[in-house]
């Protein structure tokens, strides 16, 4: 079989319903939520000036790519955990930047978002675990093409020409998780929305390239011979996969990775205020701090030691302490610039303790867990352990994180912000591109 023939042709004839606009609705503002502040120079971000000057242009490549790594800047933006990866902001950067230049209907920019939703998944599932573990980032690697398929449906390419489209972003697609821990990470979403817009000036321009075995070949190449092709089609849409497992949307702005230790960690500080002691007396006689999760679990929360906002995002080490301290991870604790000394010298009385015992959590991220415990100076231990599950089912206010990211703006720019993200009419998102480009 020719799997990008039968990927373009589900790209193309595949009709997102009701459940996956409404999805796709609230994935927008989420995207908004979490771009508006470094797109409007609110919060420290030396990036996007520096992209402006190289990329300002103005051009739908540019618009894609600024917007991508905007979008991406604070890492507190959606997840998607059969793409392991952050989809929004590769798709959507994509999607508004070609709005700018040739706007579309409103329920076609939706369904061509919950196609890229959709594509998105399935890569992460038919590459298996084994391409994040070599090393690639797949917002970056997958999130290319699931961008290109987007623009593909976008555009109501035919399925010759989809096809032609995703062989010319999958030979561009690439990625490192060497980069976490600085600004090339973010800048990956935009490399990946901008590879997208060129693939499909491209096929417009009538570039030729294979229409078969292209991405046969990239799944193959990326996936250390654990590679599931099938499951990029079968049983497609069933449901759309913007709906289940759906987005994940981040109720902190540090990695996914270190969100169930952060929320253990919260509800063991919680318990000991509840019981009539005050933080100082915890914070002062704690001796030892472990956190305990499945062998490999620490994979994208790599950094022991930040020496800046960006690496702490992704230390266990410092998300725990910040989060004994504040009872939250504070956007300025994690921004641009020097850390937070002050979580430091807590910080550094956390071990991280994988469990030999659990299965390594490359066979299912999803049974991924945090065992946070806290021993005092007596002996005592506080413990307590959080499932990836029990995260999820915590469902984050996705209108108040947008409310929150515009508080600085007047309160007639915020009323229009908010009346533009409901996205109910194509006047709505042709006002939303203006405001974000």
């Amino acid at each position: 079989m020719n799997l990008t023939a039968a990927l373009a042709e589900r790209i193309v004839n595949s009709q997102p319903d009701d459940a996956a606009r409404d999805a796709a609705r609230n994935g927008v503002r989420d995207f908004l939520a979490v771009s508006w502040p470094v797109l409007q120079g609110q919060v420290p971000d030396s990036g996007l000036p520096a992209l402006r000057r190289v990329y300002g242009d103005g051009g739908t490549r540019s618009h894609a790519l600024l917007l991508g790594y905007a979008s991406h800047a604070l890492d507190y933006d959606d997840f998607h955990a059969d793409f392991r990866g952050h989809p929004s902001v590769v798709i959507l950067p994509a999607l508004f930047a070609w709005q700018q230049q040739q706007p579309a209907e409103l329920n076609d920019f939706l369904d061509a978002y919950a196609i890229g939703v959709e594509v998105a998944g399935r890569l992460g599932v038919a590459v298996s675990q084994q391409h994040y573990a070599l090393g690639h980032h797949n917002t970056a690697t997958l999130g290319t093409l699931a961008a290109a398929a987007a623009l593909a449906r976008l555009l109501h390419l035919d399925t010759s020409a989809t096809a032609t489209l995703l062989g010319i972003a999958a030979t561009q697609a690439s990625g490192l998780r060497a980069q976490f821990g600085s600004a090339v990470k973010p800048l990956h979403a935009g490399f990946a929305a901008e590879r997208a817009v060129t693939a499909a000036q491209l096929t417009l321009a009538g570039f030729d390239g294979r229409q078969g075995g292209v991405i046969e070949a990239f799944i193959t190449a990326t996936s250390n011979g654990q590679a599931r092709p099938e499951k990029l089609i079968e049983n497609w849409a069933q449901p759309w996969r913007i709906v289940t497992p759906g987005l994940e949307f981040k109720p902190f702005p540090t990695c996914a990775g270190t969100h169930s230790a952060a929320e253990a960690t919260r509800i063991l500080r919680q318990a000991w205020l509840a019981s009539g002691k005050s933080l100082d007396s915890l914070l002062e006689n704690i001796s030892d701090i472990s956190v305990a999760f499945p062998p490999g679990g620490d994979i994208a929360a790599s950094v022991r030691v930040p020496t800046n906002g960006i690496e702490a995002r992704f230390s266990l080490e410092y998300v725990i302490a910040a989060m004994l301290m504040y009872n939250d991870l504070r956007l300025e604790d994690f921004a641009e610039g020097d850390l937070n000394h002050a979580v430091m010298p807590l910080a550094s009385k956390v071990r991280r303790t994988p469990d030999e015992s659990a299965p390594p959590d490359a066979i299912n991220p999803a049974l991924r867990f945090h065992v946070v415990t806290l021993t005092l100076r007596d002996g005592t231990q506080l413990q307590h352990r959080r499932t990836r599950q029990q995260s999820l089912a915590d469902t984050v206010d996705v209108a108040g994180k947008l409310r929150a990211a515009l508080l600085k703006e007047t309160p007639q720019r915020q009323q229009r912000l908010l009346e533009s993200s409901n996205l109910r009419s194509t006047a709505e998102l042709t006002a939303l591109t203006q405001l974000l480009l």
